[in-house]
């Protein structure tokens, strides 16, 4: 059994009491927050594809490469770059959380 201890606002601790001791199944709690997780996660993926393939196109290269080569200072520090460099380290992280999770 996990114990969890949050650091919640009053509100939303006595909402969460009473959605825990309405009799509701414990197990089909948590997999729902989990789910629900994962659906905003590939969400966010599927969004961070559509921007990265932006930058791909505008720039006939891929991510990967572009990432590795400005991370080699290879590319300069344009302001485009910049946040591609961000997506792509949005779009790990990500993934990373999304593995965890299934």
């Amino acid at each position: 059994m996990l114990n969890i201890k949050l650091s919640l606002q009053p509100d939303t601790e006595q909402k969460l009491k009473a959605i825990l001791n309405s009799g509701i199944d414990n197990e089909r709690f948590a997999q729902s927050v989990i789910n629900y997780q994962i659906q905003e996660l590939q969400r966010g993926i599927l969004n961070l594809r559509i921007e990265l393939d932006e930058f791909e196109k505008k720039y006939q290269m891929s991510s990967e490469l572009f990432y590795e080569q400005f991370s080699h200072g290879i590319l300069n520090d344009e302001a485009d770059f910049m946040v591609w460099s961000g997506l792509v380290e949005l779009m790990r992280n990500n993934e990373l959380h999304l593995w965890a999770l299934q």
